[in-house]
């Protein structure tokens, strides 16, 4: 350590916890129900799916990172299993997927800071000024340190999570009362077509659940704390959506809830009135604000990790005086920053929104990978001593690898070729950097 560099400031368990809530509970939240509206009663189980499905994976990567507790998470796990060259295209996908989808959580989140400023969404190119402010605090913020960035969590985690427990509350309340007449939901057919769809729609409000994983060098005592932040972060989460969109579900009719653009202020202005609805939009700004404060965390620090492996341009390597990663910060903000001044010019509006569904897709693939991983190192003992003692486990893990290839199969052929596209782009990076590192050890000048 320089003698101008900073001792880092290490997260602990409820920083952690706060980091995988704070990531998972975005805006999303708040439009979902409208979206699930077609389906009725049926998206409660698709709900109860999806969760399932994000319990194993959470599982998965809990029992993974207590075996493995390395920065990069994702990319230690296949690169552990399957070798370096899987290890990086895993990486290189989720750090595109991370930085692409930031992308919408600051359009979202300006979108829900215009209806608290008028004038935002009045005045030509304030949208996009602002959600570059946004960007740029937020990349302070994370350069100034990990516990500066799990501070913030923590903060705006609790303030997120108050509506959303409230209208719980009231739903509790109101079907505790046992009156009928408070169930607005339309009687809906049971139908698996509509569960599948249902359930493949709710698994974007739980992309995150690894987040504790990819930061674990700036964890305390990541052995034990990363792993149960990320079991109970997602059981947390998946009770807090089930809850909460079921009970809009029930509250709202059908046809109101299908042409609403914020079903869970509707809810609050039923039986609270216009005043304490429209603060709804206050507190989902604070979950995109939030949310985009814990992603920008990982969309530097996983390049930052390859690039101490010597599989990514060494610039990425280099750190602030906190310690953190403040050349990644740089670029992958002034990345992001272009992509969303881009999506402000209305051509490229249609191509944005395809990119967004491929970056998604990415996220199903490193999914699906890290549960393979976590199959192929139970099945062969490499995660302990084999046997009756792990079958629980190595069950678990076909259930997520199962799960993880159903809703990649279920989210579109049209993306999932696309994002292969996506990962193939990183092949010429990863030969390159492999023809540096041989150069390097032969004696010719290193990258």
């Amino acid at each position: 350590m320089s003698a101008t560099q900073l001792p880092p400031r290490r997260m602990g368990f409820w920083m952690c916890l706060a980091l995988v809530i704070g990531n998972v509970v975005g805006s999303g939240v708040y439009l979902l129900p409208a979206s699930l509206a077609p389906y009725g009663l049926n998206s409660i189980f698709g709900w109860l799916i999806t969760s399932g499905g994000a319990v194993a994976l959470a599982v998965v990567f809990a029992r993974l990172a207590k075996l493995f507790p390395k920065a990069g998470g994702p990319y230690v796990y296949a690169r552990v299993a399957f070798g370096d060259q899987v290890g990086f295209l895993t990486a290189w996908g989720y750090w595109i997927g991370a930085w692409v989808g930031n992308a919408a959580i600051a359009i979202a989140t300006v979108a829900y800071l215009a209806e608290l400023i008028p004038w935002i969404k009045h005045t030509t190119g304030a949208p996009a000024l602002a959600s570059c402010v946004i960007i740029w605090v937020l990349t302070y913020v994370n350069w100034r340190g990990a516990r500066e960035v799990g501070g913030v969590q923590i903060v705006t985690t609790v303030l997120k999570l108050l509506p959303l427990i409230a209208i719980i509350a009231l739903g509790l309340w109101l079907l505790m009362k046992a009156d009928a007449s408070v169930i607005q939901a339309e009687r809906t057919a049971f139908s698996m077509p509509a569960i599948n769809a249902s359930a493949i729609l709710t698994l974007w409000a739980f992309l995150g659940l690894e987040s504790a994983t990819v930061p674990a060098r700036a964890v305390d005592n990541p052995e034990r704390n990363v792993p149960l932040a990320t079991l109970w972060g997602t059981l947390v989460t998946a009770a807090i959506y089930i809850l909460t969109c079921s009970i809009v579900v029930l509250l709202l009719p059908g046809s109101q809830l299908a042409d609403s653009s914020a079903p869970l202020a509707e809810v609050i202005r039923m039986f609270w009135g216009d005043g304490i609805a429209g603060t709804l939009a206050l507190f989902a700004f604070i979950s995109g604000f939030g949310a985009l404060n814990g992603w920008i965390l990982l969309q530097a620090e996983m390049p930052r990790v390859l690039a101490n492996e010597g599989v990514f341009p060494r610039v990425f390597a280099r750190e602030s005086r906190h310690g953190t990663p403040g050349a990644s910060l740089a670029i992958t903000s002034l990345l992001l920053t272009t992509l969303v001044l881009m999506n402000y010019s209305r051509s490229m509006v249609q191509v944005f929104t395809f990119i967004i569904l491929i970056a998604t897709s990415t996220y199903l693939v490193m999914y699906l990978c890290c549960a393979l991983a976590a199959l192929k190192l139970c099945w062969n003992g490499s995660l302990g001593e084999a046997g009756r003692r792990l079958s629980p486990f190595l069950l678990i893990a076909m259930l997520a690898s199962v799960y993880s290839l159903w809703t990649l199969f279920g989210a579109g052929a049209e993306e999932f070729w696309w994002s292969m596209a996506l990962f193939a782009a990183g092949l010429p990076v990863y030969w390159l950097m492999q023809r540096h590192r041989a150069g390097a050890r032969s004696g010719s000048p290193p990258y």
